[in-house]
């Protein structure tokens, strides 16, 4: 693809690494957490499940930088990671102390939602060792520059984890950009994360940064006028009607001022209640403006990875069809069929997603 000129598969050991932290998702299933008695266990992670989803449902070579306290949990978390077909190679293994007053893996008690009931996320992800990586724990120019890799995905969930984890984004996109690499972000903002490290203003100032190495940028109009500073009108209070037109302007005014973003994209979607959802998909490349198929009153089974569904299937039609009508057609169904099954990642094939991409219906296949 001319646009991107990524590096050819056969010069190149992974199609795509993600850098982020990975934490188990402990699911109540249809009840609480607070009134749980057991939990379904799960492996989930912003950046990961991008990973995993172009593994698994589009069968591309994918790894995870990451690190993980060296304790059951953690080799549990392995154990999934190994299921999905992701590659290993780069997890840093850190000392536990028998407590976890110094390095622990992240725990995320998740709520589906129902109804009137909106999903639900605990975090518990203090002192992980995922936060405690810093500038200089990976050799990036041996993982670019001598086994090759074509894709990075990485994010702003990541990015807010600690004081050192942004020194070692910005590390991760310069030297992608060195060798060739092509850099996916995901803005992802999440107050919460910032507030204990400079809040908004840090927010804004490290995802400027990194979006001066980002090729392809992802978020939705929170993000982009959270993280980058470009504001948007047309967006009720309660976030029920996105002015389509409004963030396009938006968007127009970030690439003139982030010239390297060669494509943007985002999800549309309208939450009607926690489990009828209305959900589409844009993206910008090439100058123009790209609209997947609408998926009106889309019922929902668990909305916790949708939007990571989308980002890989949207860097999938852009690495394998170049056209960026394709990549947010992928984008959109496979997030949508994403949100039908339980956990945060995907558990569909890309049949399924290129029948939906053609209209094709929910009977039963025998």
């Amino acid at each position: 693809m001319a646009a991107l000129n990524l590096k050819p598969a056969a010069d190149c050991q992974y199609d795509l690494l993600s850098l982020g932290e990975i934490m188990l998702r402990l699911d109540p299933g249809e009840g609480r957490i607070r009134t749980a008695r057991h939990f379904r266990v799960w492996e989930g992670g912003g950046e990961y499940n991008v990973a995993r989803g172009l593994r698994r449902c589009f069968g591309l070579r994918t790894a995870v930088a990451t690190a993980f306290a060296d304790n059951e949990v953690g080799r549990l978390l392995e154990d999934f990671i190994l299921q999905g077909g992701v590659s290993t190679e780069f997890i840093r293994w850190m000392p536990f102390d028998g407590v976890g007053r110094e390095t622990r893996n992240g725990l995320n008690f998740t709520e589906r939602g129902f109804g009137v009931r909106g999903a639900v996320g605990v975090s518990d992800r203090g002192r992980s060792a995922a936060s405690q990586l810093r500038a200089g724990d990976f050799d990036w120019d041996h993982l670019f520059g001598k086994l090759g890799v074509r894709w990075l995905h990485t994010g702003g969930i990541f990015a807010a984890l600690s004081e050192t984890t942004p020194g070692l984004v910005i590390e991760a996109v310069t030297k992608a950009q060195q060798y060739g690499t092509r850099v996916s972000y995901d803005l992802n903002y999440r107050p919460s994360l910032w507030q204990a490290i400079g809040g908004l203003a840090r927010a804004r100032e490290v995802n400027r940064e990194i979006a001066r190495f980002v090729d392809v940028m992802i978020g939705n109009e929170e993000d982009f006028t959270a993280c980058l500073g470009f504001p948007v009108e047309g967006v009720d209070a309660q976030m029920l009607h996105l002015d389509v037109a409004a963030f396009q302007r938006m968007i127009q005014t970030a690439v003139r001022e982030f010239p390297n973003f060669k494509a943007t994209a985002t999800t549309l979607r309208v939450a009607k209640t926690a489990t009828v959802n209305d959900w589409a998909a844009i993206a910008w490349m090439d100058g123009r403006f790209y609209e997947s198929r609408r998926y009106p009153d889309l019922e929902i089974l668990d909305r916790v990875g949708g939007g990571d569904s989308f980002a890989s299937g949207f860097i999938y039609g852009l690495m394998t069809t170049g056209d960026p009508q394709q990549a947010v057609d992928y984008g959109a169904a496979h997030g949508a069929l994403a949100m039908t099954t339980p956990g945060d990642t995907s558990m569909v094939s890309r049949e399924e997603v290129e029948k939906l991409m053609k209209g094709g219906s929910a009977r039963v296949q025998r």
